[in-house]
């Protein structure tokens, strides 16, 4: 087991765990003792690989970007997360979870999501399987994501507005573990990213482990070797970027590079920079680090990506953040807003809100001509456009 692992009771560290209400007791404990044997299983291996390369479309490319590779000086590569079946990583784990639900005998889902990419992925995967969905997502982002909105209830899944708090990832998820808690016998809970309790951080980073998976013989086939200088990628809840660095974690020769959303400043009341900013707390079923006041409320987070602001970050990150294994740089709204006109611009791709935040670590960094650096697109942009027509004045020169 590497230093960096989860251990036998969900820890990476001090940080992980599983602080449920009892009435969740039992449906977590099955999920524990069934997530392993089952991902492991032949059966499911060759199911789950065979959606991903004819369904979702997998392997996703790994393209040098020439004309950035000028820009920052060094040999970078993109991961195309955001060609991906519904446009981002989130198909990955959906599919992945939504094939253990079948087989755990569970016969409806529900699903939280912040930027509509998760609910989307699970309401797909639903349709696909034919199963009922249920999705939880904030007022506040329902009506900026729209669009993803009626992609998922076009795929049959009934979208729930939740107006409690901050109208945003936090409530959506609070909500959907109190319907869990009121079904927990024929419900499975497809959370979208590394939070929540023990084993989903490990579950979710397993099944997004393809992303590494992939860049390691691309590597070897584009550069002559299996690992990358640098691994960038943006984290709120995780997911991406877990899958992004699994297979490397252990490498000390990759240098880990996380990017968090700054919001209008880590100085500010409006960030969501909770590696940053926050202290150890507990919220979801696991313990991470946490935007919180000093008796123990939950602080609102901010960003302009709906699919960042979450008021902590899952475990895994929060342990490489500790341990020092990972950098962890926070990108302000007005610098990702720069960085997706400039991928734009230079490379013709139009990045999710989200992925905009890694690429706003560039400017941020300093490398040599020869390191090879892989940045994960994790989502492609349609989603975000209003948001970028609104600040295009800004950018009409790049």
């Amino acid at each position: 087991m590497g230093k960096y692992d989860i251990n036998n009771d969900g820890y990476y560290g001090e940080y992980g765990g599983a602080y449920i209400p009892e009435i969740l007791y039992k449906t977590v404990e099955e999920l524990r003792k069934a997530y392993l044997p089952i991902l492991e299983s032949e059966d499911f291996k060759s199911e789950y690989h065979a959606l991903l390369r004819d369904y979702v479309g997998r392997p996703s490319p790994l393209y040098f970007a020439r004309r950035m590779s000028e820009r920052y000086g060094c040999q970078l590569y993109l991961k195309r997360e955001d060609l991906n079946h519904t446009g981002a990583h989130k198909i990955n784990n959906a599919l992945g979870q939504i094939l253990l639900a079948r087989r755990m005998g569970k016969t409806r889902i529900i699903a939280e999501t912040g930027a509509g990419q998760h609910g989307v992925a699970t309401a797909t995967a639903c349709a696909l399987m034919g199963m009922p969905c249920t999705v939880y997502q904030g007022a506040l982002d329902v009506k900026r994501q729209h669009v993803n909105v009626e992609r998922m209830r076009m795929l049959g899944a009934e979208v729930v507005p939740v107006e409690s708090g901050n109208k945003t990832l936090k409530d959506a998820t609070n909500e959907a573990i109190r319907d869990w808690c009121c079904h927990p016998a024929d419900t499975f809970y497809i959370i979208g990213s590394t939070v929540g309790p023990h084993p989903y951080p490990d579950m979710v980073a397993r099944l997004q482990s393809v992303i590494s998976e992939e860049l390691k013989w691309q590597l070897e086939e584009k550069v002559g070797r299996n690992y990358p200088d640098y691994i960038i990628a943006c984290v709120g809840g995780g997911s991406n970027a877990a899958g992004s660095i699994y297979h490397y974690i252990d490498n000390e020769r990759v240098k880990i590079v996380l990017a968090e959303a700054g919001g209008k400043g880590i100085d500010t009341d409006m960030t969501a920079a909770s590696l940053q900013v926050g202290t150890t707390g507990i919220l979801h079923g696991s313990r991470i680090k946490l935007m919180q006041t000093d008796d123990g409320q939950v602080v609102e987070p901010y960003s302009i990506s709906a699919g960042l602001d979450y008021p902590g970050t899952g475990p895994l990150h929060c342990n490489l953040y500790a341990t020092g294994r990972a950098r962890v740089l926070a990108v302000n709204d007005d610098e990702a807003l720069d960085a997706a006109y400039e991928l734009t611009r230079l490379e013709g791709i139009i990045p999710a809100l989200e992925s905009a935040h890694a690429l706003g670590a560039l400017p941020k960094m300093t490398f040599n001509k020869e390191d090879i650096v892989v940045l994960t697109v994790s989502g492609r942009g349609d989603k975000d456009l209003e948001t970028y027509l609104k600040n295009i004045n800004r950018h009409e020169t790049i």
